[in-house]
């Protein structure tokens, strides 16, 4: 089915994918919003929140961000479930920096601490913990965080921490038992959803990538790919792909209206 899908349109790889080169991603203005204050963050290794719905693209940006750092200075240390508790938190953080996580939590903690100070101050690498689904962390988890940034009597941290996360997320942090955590945040930027222009150009590139810089998308197609995605880069992808499959079932060479209606049915079948 997809080779022919790819036939029939002329593509030379099937477009809409997850799998792009951080050079071949879509840099619409929240995408280099974000790329650049995630950047700022890590420079003065502070602690960063990136929120937004499903599918905004958070992820992808962050990704994007940290495709640019020098390897040669910077260890990245990435988190994607955040549900494997404190002890889960420390125990992953110090394997990431070639040690042996220590079998009791009393002696994890401050292995961990000195693990990233140790990092920092003699291998002259800025460690970046990247917490995704930072919305699950429960109150412990999110304090362990604080305290790990205490370093030098509070005045430094040794690693920049960037928070990713559902809204729920940025709205939890406003709670009493966690100013502390609050205070120390350096960087918050919520993702908000593309544009109906935007949207527009996110398919051409996307286009673009697979060989096709015609029009395929007619312009009702394009408009209510965004309506019903409501600019939200996954939601994009979801529809794009069905609306071509669609439109192949009935052989057309233009993805039209009632191409996308027919996929917006079928993406929100039960």
């Amino acid at each position: 089915m997809i080779d022919k899908l790819q036939g029939f349109y002329g593509f030379t790889r099937m477009p809409f994918g997850r799998d792009l080169a951080p050079g071949m991603l879509h840099r619409h203005a929240a995408h280099n919003e974000a790329v650049a204050r995630i950047g700022w963050c890590v420079t003065e290794r502070r602690i960063g929140v990136i929120t937004g719905e499903v599918g905004a693209g958070k992820t992808v940006a962050v990704r994007a961000a940290l495709s640019t750092l020098d390897t040669s200075r910077h260890t990245i240390i990435y988190l994607p479930n955040p549900t494997i508790g404190v002890r889960g938190i420390h125990h992953q953080i110090v394997l990431a920096l070639g040690g042996q996580p220590l079998v009791h939590h009393a002696t994890l903690v401050p292995q961990t601490a000195e693990a990233l100070a140790t990092e920092q101050a003699e291998r002259g690498r800025i460690p970046v913990l990247v917490i995704d689904e930072a919305h699950l962390l429960d109150h412990p988890q999110l304090e362990s965080i604080r305290m790990l940034t205490n370093h030098d009597m509070d005045s430094t941290s040794p690693f920049a921490c960037l928070l990713v996360g559902q809204p729920t997320l940025r709205r939890r942090m406003k709670l009493g038992v966690l100013a502390a955590l609050d205070q120390r945040i350096g960087l918050r930027y919520a993702m908000p959803a593309m544009t109906p222009e935007e949207t527009a150009g996110y398919l051409r590139h996307h286009l673009a990538l697979t060989g096709r810089t015609d029009t395929l998308f007619s312009d009702d197609a394009v408009a209510l790919i965004h309506q019903t995605s409501r600019g939200y880069p996954r939601a994009v992808n979801n529809l794009a792909v069905q609306a071509l499959i669609a439109a192949f079932a009935t052989d057309k060479t233009i993805v039209d209206e009632s191409s996308v209606r027919a996929a917006i049915a079928e993406v929100t079948a039960e």
